[in-house]
């Protein structure tokens, strides 16, 4: 069984890292997936038989990494599918940047819209057929020549969103050749889900994660990605 690193575990929820480059969720690549990684380890712990269930409230495009929330109960899936829809779910990602935005700070506002045959996402007019709203804030930490690192937090969640919207201000993120061609330079893509915090389904405490970026990949060894891990649990 792959490693598997459980940030936060209880009867209703699940917490964990998702490295990157593993599929979410089970897709075209028959790659094994974050979803059924963990069901094999809530199996093999805790000695279950059959179907196990295992609920999916959110996703991470596949070269992303980060913090992560499964939920181990349908109860615990619709409460905190309901907190997604009322906005009280808070997502925040590093990126690094090639380029560096005029503003350091600012809200980014888009229409976008995907190709299922390419599976890209594209800027469009508002009142294109199928174009959804997109949101976005990020402010800049810190700058390294024609690179940056940037704080970004989702309003909304749309697929390919961060780095559709921010090679939309000529920065791509780094490593991401599908939008940002030659600019966005080759490696690892660096955009990496740090920060997660939600309300338990059940205990209705207030839960946030910090996980750091991988220190020694580039370009992340470039930058100060602090804080470190951190953990608030709920009293249970």
């Amino acid at each position: 069984m792959e490693e598997l690193t459980i940030l936060y575990e209880d009867n209703h929820i699940i917490v964990v890292l998702k490295p990157q480059n593993i599929p979410t969720c089970g897709d075209e690549s028959k790659d094994r997936d974050m979803l059924t990684i963990i069901k094999d380890y809530i199996k093999e712990t805790y000695g279950k038989t059959g179907n196990v269930y295992l609920g999916l409230v959110h996703r991470l495009d596949r070269p992303t990494g980060g913090v992560m929330v499964f939920a181990k109960s349908s109860k615990a899936a619709s409460r905190l599918s309901e907190q997604m829809k009322a906005g009280d779910f808070e997502k925040r990602y590093y990126a690094v940047l090639c380029g560096v935005p005029k503003e350091d700070q600012a809200i980014l506002t888009h229409y976008l819209k995907k190709n299922a045959i390419t599976n890209t996402v594209y800027v469009c007019p508002p009142l294109t057929e199928g174009a959804k709203f997109a949101e976005l804030d990020y402010r800049v930490l810190e700058k390294k020549g024609e690179f940056c690192l940037a704080d970004v937090r989702l309003h909304t969640g749309r697929s390919h969103q961060i780095r559709v919207q921010m090679n939309a201000i000529g920065c791509p993120v780094y490593g991401d050749m599908r939008y940002g061609g030659e600019k966005a330079k080759k490696g690892y893509l660096a955009l990496w889900a740090y920060y997660l915090a939600f309300t338990h389904p059940v205990s209705h405490e207030r839960l946030v994660f910090r996980v750091q970026p991988p220190k020694d990949v580039n370009p992340w060894t470039a930058f100060d990605t602090e804080p470190a891990v951190t953990i608030l649990k709920p009293s249970l």
